[in-house]
This record gives structure tokens, C-alpha cells and sequence, in this order.
């Protein structure tokens, strides 16, 4: 009678540690990889915050400057002398050559 043995392939030491460190490499790998993915993906996020946080303020901004424009007109700056009882006199005025 004979024992029904299994012919497969056995590791030993260095092949299992070869293998081992295979693995680990793999493993290291695929969570490396999933973590630049996450970081990636945060740092996105962030990017689309900035872009609508400087929208906003572009906004203000030109409202701002449209503010300004308006209060810095001819009409605007004579009607505040006129309130404040000043008036404009050409004679007043030298000019230098």
C-alpha cells in the first residue's frame, strides 16, 4: 500500500521570508496609495474653498472700488462743498507754468 502524498512546492526560511516581505511590500503599498488618494482629495476640497472665498472677496472688492468711483465724482464732491457752504471760484484758482 502506499500513502498518497502531496507533491507541491514546500518554502523554506528564505523563501518564506522573501515572500513575506513580498507581501508586506504590497500591503505597504496599497495604504500608501489610499492615503495619498485621501490626502489628494482633502487638499481639493481645501483649493475649491480658496477659489470660492476669492471670488467673494473679488466681489467685494469691485463693489468697493465702484463705491469709491461713485463718491469720488465732480457731482459728488460738489454737492458736499455746496453743503458745507463752499464754493468754487475760478479766480481762486493759480496755475503754474
Amino acid at each position: 500500500m502506499r500513502k498518497n502524498t502531496k507533491l507541491g512546492v514546500r518554502f523554506h526560511g528564505f523563501d518564506r521570508v522573501c515572500i513575506g516581505l513580498i507581501v508586506l511590500c504590497f500591503v505597504c503599498t496599497l495604504i500608501t496609495v489610499v492615503y495619498t488618494r485621501s490626502k489628494l482629495s482633502t487638499t481639493n476640497i481645501e483649493v475649491e474653498r480658496m477659489r470660492e472665498k476669492i471670488t467673494t472677496q473679488e466681489n467685494i472688492n469691485s463693489a468697493l472700488s465702484m463705491q469709491v468711483d461713485e463718491l469720488a465724482s465732480l457731482s459728488t464732491i460738489q454737492n458736499v462743498a455746496k453743503e458745507y457752504g463752499l464754493s468754487y471760484n475760478n479766480d481762486n484758482i493759480v496755475v503754474i507754468k
